[in-house]
């Protein structure tokens, strides 16, 4: 019934709105739900013909499963950057993502690995780009942020760094999964036959895609967001998108909290994390207003396309996208993991959906 519930607030712009228990009363907008919040999300872009029951299936058990594992955290009374970590490191491990164990290859055929995070309640940041040596590389971006004066590492650097505080660098076999070498394959005959770089024009948008993030709002009122990524398919020339930059593909203050996921370009353009933020906290805008109007609204205007989750405050989660699906969850107050892929799909752990 839950699942029933939540699927009435899907918006025609794609955007799923939960309402917090606080919000659902009636309680003033500004005032912090009762209970911790968790979304997260594995990309946008996804097209679930592609997909074999088997894959789909194993999606949903790792999304449920980060949405557990954060959510825990959340209830210990541990802070939100706590969660959002805890979620993100689940992603990454699992092959299903292009992130972490499933990150594509780039045209040289290595992984490069890019993440960040934001304490909303200190602004604190930290972000690593290009590593291909770090299992975790939102843990890494932890590092960053508490452990040096710096916001974002990139390369050999952030390597280097890693093995200063300890951090076991890994064999890069590791991420190497087969799909994504078939991709790569793929992507470079789709080049070669074309007789241009195949990154350097979009006739294929889901190259782009691909990314996986979290948002939470812990007991107390504080907000995070974490973002990791592989990057982009057969991409070159030392790539960076969107996912490791702060106020592109990450955002958190003390009203909102934001996770993109999209062609990366457009993102850093659009400053698309802040830019929803904004809205919340410059113009007073809805979560969903805010989220719809770069999501549904900027980016396409530029060319681009993707989705994000937003979270505010009082515990609303939105989660737009314009693209086919997009892999998504969220658990609130009654520890019961929501996840969904399709724009019409709403299934909870227990089994119940709705559409």
């Amino acid at each position: 019934m839950r699942a029933l519930a939540l699927s009435a607030c899907v918006l025609l712009s794609s955007a799923v709105l939960v309402p917090s228990p606080a919000v659902a009363s009636g309680a003033a907008p500004d005032q912090v739900a009762p209970g911790p919040v968790l979304a997260i999300h594995g990309g946008a872009g996804v097209v679930r013909g592609n997909l074999t029951p088997e894959e789909e299936a194993s999606a949903r058990a790792a999304l449920a499963l980060a949405l557990r594992t954060g959510h825990a955290l959340l209830r210990e009374g541990r802070p939100a950057l706590d969660a959002v970590v805890a979620a993100v490191t689940v992603l990454e491990d699992d092959p299903a993502f292009n992130a972490g164990r499933g990150a594509v290859f780039t045209h040289e055929g290595h992984n490069e690995l890019d993440a960040s995070l934001m304490d909303g309640a200190t602004r604190a940041a930290g972000a690593v780009a290009g590593v291909r040596r770090i299992r975790n590389p939102i843990q890494l971006a932890r590092r960053v942020m508490e452990d040096s004066p710096h916001v974002m590492l990139i390369g050999e650097g952030a390597e280097a760094f890693a093995h200063s505080q300890g951090v076991e660098l890994i064999d890069p076999i590791w991420f190497r999964t087969e799909k994504r070498w078939q991709q790569l394959q793929k992507a470079r005959a789709e080049g070669a036959a074309g007789g241009r770089a195949a990154t350097v024009v979009a006739d294929d948008p889901l190259r782009y895609f691909g990314t996986v993030g979290a948002v939470a709002l812990d007991t107390r009122g504080a907000l995070a967001a974490a973002t990791s990524t592989g990057g982009m398919t057969d991409k070159r020339w030392g790539r960076v998108g969107d996912a490791p930059v702060i106020g592109a593909g990450t955002w958190a203050d003390a009203r909102c909290a934001v996770s993109g996921t999209g062609w990366g370009e457009f993102y850093i353009r659009s400053a698309a994390a802040h830019a929803i933020c904004s809205r919340v906290g410059l113009l007073g805008e809805g979560i969903g207003e805010a989220a719809a109007a770069v999501i549904d609204r900027d980016i396409p205007a530029m060319g681009g396309n993707g989705g994000a989750i937003a979270l505010d405050a009082a515990g609303n989660i939105a989660m737009p996208f314009n693209t086919e699906g997009m892999y998504r969850g969220w658990i609130g107050a009654d520890g019961v993991p929501h996840v969904a892929i399709g724009r019409d799909d709403v299934s909870a752990e227990d089994g119940a959906s709705a559409r």
